[in-house]
This record gives C-alpha cells, structure tokens and sequence, in this order.
C-alpha cells in the first residue's frame, strides 16, 4: 500500500538543514556529480555503475509490472570496461564518462539492437548507426545501456490509443502505481529514470512525449527549443514539432545532459543555429536564479480535479521563497489550435516516415507509411489488440507538404502559438509562464484507452517550438505532480536556472518505493 505523500513533506524538508549528499550506492538515485566523484576516487567504475543498472532492471522490471526496458545493449558492459580503462590512462571523454544512459526505442543506436519505435514492423531494423544525438552521448562518455519501451509509434497510431503500450514491449505502468498510466510516448524513459534503472534517458516529444511521463513519474524532463538537438535517424512523426530532450532525476542532471545533446547538424537544417546555444548549462545554475524573476502564472491552466490545485498553490510558495515575483494571468486560451496541429501532425507523418522508412536496411519490409498500415491488419492480433490506426489512416489520406490547406496549417500552428506565449510575456511584463503539467495518472483502460482528466501545458511550446521544462511540484496521495516553466525561443538556459532555484527549495521528489 502506497504512503500517502502531500506538498508538506516538502515543508519539513525545506525547515531542516540540508546535509552533504551521501555516497552512491551504485546507481540507485545517484546524481551525475556523485556518480563522477566516486569514479574518479575509485570508489566504484563504470562497469560497477552498468552492472548495478543491468542489476535493478532484472530485479524489478518485471517483477513490479513496469516494462520500462525493451532491450539491453549486449555491448554496455564491456563499452563500461573500455571507459574505465581510458579513465586509468588520464582520458576523459566528458561530463558523462561511464555513465549509464537509456535511449527511447525510436531513435537509433548502433549497437546490435533494433529501434523499433515499438511496433513489430521494424523488429528487424538494426541500422548500426548512431543518430547523432547518441553519437554526442557516446562522445561525451556515456555508457548506452539500452532501449526504452514507449506508446507505439510515438503515440500517433489512433486518437482511442493507451499510452506506455507497444506491441514490442507490452505496457509500461507507472513509476508509483503500475496499474496506472505512466503517460507517454516517452513512457519507458521516464519509468527507468524513476526507478533508478539508469542514471539519465533520451525521450522524445511532439506535443507532451517528454514532458507528460516525466511529470507523472516524479522526474525532470525538458522539451528543448526547436533546433536546439538533431532528429537525424530518430523514427518521426513530424519535423515542425519533433525534438529528442534529457530526461532525469534533477534539474543539474538534465542540464548536464542538455549541454552533451545540443548541437547543429547538417542533416538537420533546423539546427542551423544550434551551437550559438550550446554552453555548459549545468555550470550556470545557482539557486538565487529566481530572486526578483516575475513569473507568469496561467491561473485558466490549473483545471481538473480539485486535488491539483493545493499541490500548486504550494508551489507557487516555493517559488515565492526562491525570490519570484508572482503574476497572475487570468485568461490565456487559444482557439483553434488542436484542428491545425492535427492537420500538420497527419500531413508531416506520412511525408516524413516515407523518407525514413526508404533509408532502413533491407530486412525491413514495411517501406511506407501505406505498408504499415497492411502489417497492422496483416497482425492484427498483436499490433491492434487494444487499439486501431485511425490516425495512420487519415495520414495515408492527406496530400503531401505541397498541399494548401496543409501549409496554411502549419503557418497558423507556429505563428499563432509563438506570438501567444511572447505575447503574454510581453503584456504581463513576465520572463517565465508556469502551470500544472499535466494532471494525475490515470488507471491503465486496456478497453476504453487513455482516460486523461486535467490540465495540459504542452501544445503552446510543441507547436510554437519554445522550450518547456517540468520539475516535480507535489504529490496527491502518492502520485506525482510536475511543475511546468515555459519561456520563448532558446530560453533553455533560463527556464533550467528557475527550475533549478525552485528544485532546492521545494526538494519535493520522493523515489518509488521498492
């Protein structure tokens, strides 16, 4: 039976001193910097940290019914060994070196494993090439522990979809109740960083696929500003709104990996002025980052059950504590988003996994969009025994990126959602907008799908493609809460110092119980 958690533990912990951080044991919430100093006084290795991570996945995966990993990296062990024997000769690769790190399974690595995006169509897509964003993980010495599970298909497959479900790898259940929704697409991620099952994963997000497991599973998660990190060879849905972000336990962990991930790519033309923004993020948080910041609070956002609103009414006190200067927006709504970012969303899907689809290797039978769609009936008692492909189909029916009424769209999407949030700022003379996330897990409905009840901050940044990052905020009878900091393009850096300001004042996280 679950302890019933609320926003005032988060009081008591903030009245007592904090004291120095204990060492490690292995990985279980363990930071990148502790996990550093260990390693460089020998108080354990990369092969140590790999092995414990490889440990907890086999121990309570399963066992708790969360299903967050789909596959292990046959090679991590030995790359952990390879590291720790650069570390002996002085070698250093960067801020990640040994460190475990999970990917979410659509995009790819060049180990022997496939990224399947988790359907069964691409079961035999090992493509041996590293997308460019692992390629800089690598670089920066990170141990690639594996795949994570997520909603098939990034969760675009249909609108009666169940989040965290893939035929691959079965349903992901939530970090603090498996019977509950651990959100999506980027479920697995966000079970396993919560879980200890590796120190940092990769998640990626079209509207909320970063942002909405993380909150639900007690963990930071940002959604970076478009443009800031590649997509090369990560399994698309659509390239207006598409971004792999860091996923982990605190704000200095995601900014750590944020600084590793960022990064132009000339197979990207989005990332054109990526590394005017590539800094070293971590090195920039301070925890009176927010003494004097006027914060934007969307008051219209905070809907759903009653039981959210106290969790963030004591938030807000946090960030008060941390210096904010609080405002209030009454009404912040827009109209006739959601039909727009469906019709781009549909459009960009078909146009953009043909592409992707014609550059897998040969095993890979299902070429197009159209093809996919015949696997899905072809199998149907495996890929659609709880949902269809209504959203699979209506792509296959759209006409191209040349079409009217889809360019119109797409103008419409990014205008109108970027001159909304800097709109606000402006008006409200605010340099960040907060508000709830998303709301509480809801129970897993193999039957009816998704039962989502609550606020939504996610479609303004993913359309607009303006950074959003979410902090735990609270929990409401043990499940958890996050907190979310939206600003304008490449505000990346901002909304990670305010996050990190408010992160050690509130110290609300509180890991699932084992």
């Amino acid at each position: 039976m679950k302890a019933r958690v609320t926003i005032m533990i988060a009081v008591a912990l903030v009245a007592g001193s904090v004291s120095a951080a204990p060492k490690p044991e292995g990985v279980k919430e363990a930071s990148v910097e502790s996990l550093q100093t260990a390693m460089r006084t020998g108080d354990t290795s990369a092969e140590a940290l790999t092995r414990a991570s490889i440990k907890r996945i086999e121990t309570f995966d399963k066992a708790k019914g969360l299903n967050a990993v789909i596959v292990l990296n046959p090679n991590a062990v030995a790359e952990a060994k390879a590291l720790d024997a650069e570390r002996k000769v002085g070698r250093i690769r960067g801020p990640l070196h040994g460190i475990p790190v999970l990917i979410k399974d659509n995009v790819e690595t060049k180990d022997p494993i496939a990224t399947t995006a988790g359907s069964l169509a691409l079961k035999d897509n090992i493509t041996g090439r590293d997308a460019p964003v692992v390629a800089r993980l690598r670089a920066a010495g990170a141990v690639i522990l594996g795949k994570t599970n997520l909603s098939e298909w990034a969760n675009i497959r249909d609108n009666d979809s169940m989040s965290g479900w893939s035929a691959v790898g079965g349903l992901t259940g939530n970090a603090y109740d498996s019977r509950r929704s651990a959100c999506g697409s980027s479920s697995g991620s966000g079970v396993a960083v919560a879980w200890s099952f590796a120190v940092l994963a990769v998640g990626t997000e079209t509207d909320g696929s970063v942002v909405c497991p993380s909150a639900m599973n007690g963990i930071v998660g940002l959604k970076p500003s478009m443009g800031l990190i590649s997509r090369t060879h990560v399994v698309p849905i659509s390239h207006s709104q598409d971004i792999p972000g860091p996923m982990g336990r605190s704000v200095k962990d995601v900014a750590v990996m944020l600084g590793v991930m960022a990064g132009s790519d000339p197979a990207d033309p989005a990332t054109a002025g990526a590394d005017g923004h590539k800094i070293d993020y971590a090195a920039r948080l301070t925890p009176d980052a927010l003494k004097g910041v006027r914060i934007g609070v969307l008051r219209d956002r905070t809907g759903g059950p009653g039981k959210i609103e106290p969790v963030f009414n004591g938030a807000l006190k946090f960030l008060e504590a941390a210096g904010a200067v609080l405002v209030d927006i009454p009404v912040s709504r827009i109209e006739g988003l959601g039909e727009a970012e469906l019709t781009v969303l549909k459009t960009e899907l078909k146009a953009d996994l043909n592409a992707y689809l014609a550059t897998t290797p040969a095993a890979v039978k299902t070429r197009t969009l159209s093809d996919v769609i015949a696997f899905n009936k072809a199998n149907a008692a495996t890929e659609m025994a709880f949902f269809g492909q209504g959203f699979f189909e209506d792509a296959e029916k759209t006409r191209g990126l040349d079409d009217p009424a889809y360019k119109l769209a797409a103008a419409k999407a990014r205008a109108v959602s970027q001159a909304h949030i800097d709109g606000l700022l402006k008006s409200y003379n605010v340099s960040i907008l907060v508000a709830p996330t998303y709301g509480l897990p809801w129970l897993s409905d193999e039957v009816n799908g998704d039962q989502f009840s609550g606020p939504s901050a996610s479609q303004w940044p993913a359309m607009s493609g303006y950074p959003h990052l979410t902090v735990p905020m609270g929990y409401v009878q043990g499940l958890p809460l996050g907190m979310s900091f939206i600003g304008t393009q490449w505000s990346d850096e901002a909304l990670l110092r305010a996050g990190y300001a408010f992160e050690q004042v509130a110290r609300v996280r509180v890991p699932p119980k084992e």
